[in-house]
């Protein structure tokens, strides 16, 4: 088990490399441009094979150049072609030879929420959508997400058209006759149980918690990411969606912005000055007591080879019968244990910062795909331990009064592996200050420069930062999106 682990962490030194076959040829030919307007909840489904986000509207030369690991072009949208919703600003580099292709996505879209089966009493619902897919092991998985998840949101959102846009609190149930006006759905239950109770039951069958119109729209993009990972696993032969991806996912409602995160991508809030973090990365490290407690509870997912124990370094047999330092599930600090013959197995998480692996395989714990993932040359599969289930946070713009220069930036993690968040604020605020605040193309110009900035500049010792550092080899994607200024709610 030692020899195929050791092999397993050194293939990985330079990240997962795609599944043979999973991929088309490189001259794949560019894809079609996205039309204009707002897309709707039952669009079609599209193949997983390998492209550039659709907006970008790359020709077939500057999809070439996208592709070459050697210039590393940075591509983003034109000002001649069809401006993003908001003016977003969008930004993306290839990595430096670590996959065939650039394993990143992204998807910018408007769409429309019908109703499911009722009577028009609101006007539809429609969001903004912006997402960004950090794939890995095969592109398969991010492309399929890039294309499907916001019609999935879509989707879990059709039932809440109406509630969403009534002040009254949401019905505990909906009703089988869809006629009901959204009043009716709050009243018609209680009066019908009222008549059916004795007075001295009332109060304990009466006492409901308290749901918010907020918390609707939040189970359903985790329902929606649910339901994209089932869609992947079920197609993932028919479509060849080779690996998995991180998600990142921004929705705009009715005045409030969701952002759900799923993996080691992140989202942060500049507003004067200020930096708001709008997400959390999810590794070994972050969900050590999550993956533990799971180890703990179902052995039988650990195949004989691991141990849900965590200790400061590999133990050694000649050290059996000795008290080591370890913590447990429940343990935030440590304590001395007697190691003992089950201890000598491989840890389930081992190593630390971006080193650290669950099963000595990969780097994240949430997500989408995987399902194929299992232990080195082993027929342990790594799945049960990565969750698809997103954190979301949400942010009232409402709230505040927002100035041109307030963004919200969403960056894989090729932008935060060699930038923090006070510098990209730093980077941000700079450019946007350069240009007039009516400026359309602002938003954009910032997103180039921090891709530019955090890629670096080919040297003799490779892609160097303006502090001679190492630059970002990794594929590298960016939104700025602006919270405020002239015609951006609109």
């Amino acid at each position: 088990m030692l020899g195929r682990v050791r092999t397993a962490v050194a293939q990985l030194v330079g990240g997962l490399g795609p599944a043979p076959g999973a991929q088309p040829p490189r001259d794949s030919p560019a894809p079609p441009p996205v039309p204009p307007g707002p897309s709707a909840c039952r669009g079609p489904p599209v193949g997983g094979g390998f492209s550039r986000p659709a907006f970008l509207q790359l020709t077939s030369e500057e999809l070439q150049r996208a592709d070459d690991h050697a210039g590393r072009a940075v591509q983003s949208p034109r000002e001649s072609r069809r401006r993003l919703p908001w003016s977003t600003g969008y930004a993306e580099v290839i990595n430096a030879g670590k996959s065939q292709h650039n394993e990143d996505q992204a998807c910018c879209e408007v769409v429309v929420v019908d109703r499911r089966c009722s009577p028009r009493c609101n006007p539809d619902l429609c969001f903004h959508y912006w997402g960004l897919f950090d794939g890995h092991a095969g592109s398969g998985a991010a492309v399929m997400a890039s294309k499907l998840l916001h019609l999935h949101i879509c989707d879990q959102l059709r039932d809440l058209v109406d509630i969403l846009q009534d002040s009254s609190p949401p019905p505990l149930c909906l009703p089988s006759d869809s006629r009901a006006l959204p009043a009716e759905r709050n009243r018609a239950p209680l009066a019908q149980a009222d008549a059916e109770l004795r007075n001295d039951a009332l109060p304990r069958f009466h006492l409901e918690k308290a749901v918010s119109h907020e918390s609707l729209v939040i189970g359903a993009i985790e329902n929606a990411f649910k339901r994209m990972d089932e869609q992947i696993e079920r197609e993932r032969t028919t479509r060849l969606v080779a690996g998995g991806c991180c998600a990142l996912a921004v929705v705009y409602l009715l005045g409030k912005v969701y952002v759900a995160n799923a993996g080691d991508s992140r989202a942060i809030i500049i507003r004067n000055g200020e930096i708001i973090p709008m997400s959390r990365e999810f590794t070994p490290e972050t969900e050590r007591q999550r993956l533990q407690f799971l180890g703990f509870l179902r052995p039988e997912l650990l195949g004989n080879e691991f141990t849900h124990l965590e200790f400061p370094r590999r133990i050694q047999h000649k050290e059996l019968g000795k008290k080591m330092l370890y913590r447990d599930q429940n343990m935030n600090g440590w304590a001395y244990k007697r190691i003992e013959e089950d201890d000598l197995k491989f840890p389930l998480i081992y190593g630390e910062g971006k080193k650290a692996r669950v099963m000595a395989t990969i780097g994240v714990t949430r997500g989408l795909g995987d399902h194929d993932l299992k232990v080195y040359n082993s027929n342990i599969h790594i799945k049960p331990f990565l969750s698809c289930v997103p954190e979301v946070r949400v942010y009232d713009l409402t709230q505040y009064e927002h100035c041109p220069d307030d963004v919200l930036v969403l960056g894989t993690d090729g932008l935060w592996d060699v930038t923090n968040d006070r510098e990209v604020a730093d980077m941000v605020t700079e450019v946007l200050m350069s240009y007039e605040p009516n400026d359309p193309c602002r938003y954009t110009k910032a997103a180039y420069e921090l891709v530019v900035r955090s890629r670096g500049a080919l040297k003799e010792r490779g892609w160097r930062l303006a502090n001679d550092k190492l630059g970002s080899g990794d594929d590298i994607s960016v939104f700025v999106i602006p919270l405020g200024g002239p015609g951006n709610y609109t």
